[in-house]
């Protein structure tokens, strides 16, 4: 007995005098590709058993996306069951979150209204946004908008090509430069390959899987202004609407005005009456707007080609032509939605008289001659 006291003695002293493990290390995060085949788990696992992603674990999964972390086959399988199962307000927003932290910024020293358009362009509507941006910008209210090359779906004819034919420079300039041009004359434009050529590497993806992801849905939510603006987002089908309103209330857009436009756009109709939105805490803010009572009533203009067009809106910029209608309509509303009139007839007047007294033609020719 003793002898086995002894020996457990011996055999604590021992244990108590051996050398401890070395801590473990923590378990390192998966990594990003592990990372986003969860998340395409949880958005792509059928009606029955798929999740939402927090705000946080979407904005990981397109920061993912933008830094070619996750591969291509991720990428287009998630954009293909997100797109099937319809994006969540807080994924939006999260996703949102990684636009405004990665893009450009841009900041003025007045409230700023920013539109929100389909970066894929237009292609049965003569687009009215550019000719609407010069006047509010000649009536002294700096615009923000932004787009980018030709992209699927549509191939629509884009932002750019539209400044371009109206003889705006505005392709391959710096941000600086953007900047400055919105300081002086009141409209910028970001074009996405020049200031945000992370978000371009997504591009081919979405050619390859031919359907609009819910990136589409984001780029009527982002705007690169940062401080006080109106943004205002088109928008096609009332749940697209609903959704947007709450992902950017989570975003914290406190002034939000929605538009059931043209192909989706923040252009107003003139053939029918116009759906909007103005949500705030008591409501939904909705207001519908019908300008056979304002005498804008008629067709809305259908686009031919870029010659015809910007024949057209120089015609229409003077008051004259197919367009002018359509204009007037679009910027006195906007000119009202903003602050600058107290009624949206006021607006339409204060409309007219830019373009009758040719001031926002003169606003165009300095710009043109200060961007060669």
């Amino acid at each position: 007995m003793k002898e086995n006291q002894g020996s457990r003695r011996a055999i604590g002293r021992m244990v108590a005098q051996a050398p401890t493990a070395p801590p473990q290390p923590p378990l390192a995060q998966p990594g990003g590709r592990d990372r986003f085949r969860s998340y395409l788990g949880k958005v792509g696992s059928g009606e029955h058993t798929s999740s939402g992603l927090s705000r946080e674990e979407a904005a990981d999964a397109l920061e993912l996306m933008l830094n070619g972390e996750a591969s291509p086959a991720q990428i287009g399988a998630f954009l293909i069951a997100h797109r099937i199962r319809r994006p969540e307000p807080q994924e939006l927003t999260g996703m949102l979150d990684v636009y405004r932290r990665q893009g450009p910024q841009l900041r003025s020293s007045s409230r700023a209204l920013c539109f929100g358009i389909p970066f894929d362009g237009r292609s049965r509507t003569a687009p009215l946004y550019p000719l609407t941006a010069l006047v509010l910008a000649s009536a002294g209210i700096p615009v923000v908008l932004q787009g980018g090359r030709r992209m699927p779906v549509k191939y629509g004819v884009t932002a750019m090509e539209l400044f371009t034919a109206l003889g705006l420079q505005l392709s391959g300039r710096s941000l600086t430069w953007v900047q400055e041009g919105l300081d002086r004359w009141n409209l910028a434009l970001v074009h996405q390959p020049d200031h945000f050529p992370a978000a371009e590497v997504l591009i081919p993806i979405r050619e390859d899987i031919g359907k609009r992801p819910p990136l589409a849905s984001l780029e009527l939510l982002w705007t690169p202004h940062r401080g006080d603006h109106l943004l205002v987002s088109g928008f096609v089908h009332p749940p697209t609407e609903t959704r947007a309103w709450l992902a950017l209330q989570l975003a914290g857009e406190t002034e939000v005005l929605t538009i059931k436009g043209l192909e989706g756009s923040t252009d107003l109709p003139i053939s029918r009456a116009c759906v909007t939105g103005r949500p705030t805490s008591s409501g939904d803010g909705r207001l519908i707007l019908h300008p056979r009572d304002h005498g804008c009533y008629g067709d809305d203009p259908r686009w031919h080609d870029l010659d015809t067009w910007a024949s057209q809106a120089l015609a229409a910029l003077g008051g004259q032509g197919p367009l002018a209608t359509a204009l007037i309509w679009n910027a006195g509303t906007y000119l009202w939605q903003a602050g600058h009139c107290d009624s949206q007839a006021a607006g339409l007047e204060r409309c007219r008289e830019l373009l009758q007294t040719g001031a926002t033609l003169g606003h165009l020719h300095t710009m043109g001659q200060n961007h060669r």
